[in-house]
């Protein structure tokens, strides 16, 4: 079983033209990210505040080890691409949201 996890492991190198280990770490490594920023998330929607940087961050956690695919690799999947538009889009959407009720605030004092 240990072999066949470590064939799998090595097979993603292959499949998109990087270094597996790299690629690897990175996905492993950025499990804690991602959970921290999930709680962080939580915590900031049960308190009734912007959730807005928490969610960012666990999106770019969430596809930290695919950006390095983007970077130095080939044949990235194409639900990578979407997601990553779909944060880019998320992130304007809620500056734009947020600057326009800072605005109308001060507008009103």
């Amino acid at each position: 079983m240990l072999a066949d996890l470590n064939q799998w492991f090595l097979s993603l190198g292959e499949q998109y033209g990087v270094n597996p280990y790299i690629f690897g770490a990175i996905y492993v490594g950025a499990i804690p990210f991602f959970l921290a920023s999930i709680a962080w998330l939580v915590k900031r929607a049960r308190a009734g505040r912007s959730t807005v940087l928490p969610t960012m961050l666990a999106g770019f956690f969430f596809v930290s080890a695919y950006l390095y695919l983007a970077i130095a690799g080939r044949n990235i999947p194409v639900w990578v691409w979407i997601f990553l538009a779909v944060l880019v889009a998320y992130g304007a959407w809620s500056t734009i949201r947020d600057t326009r009720r800072k605005i109308a605030l001060s507008d009103k004092e």
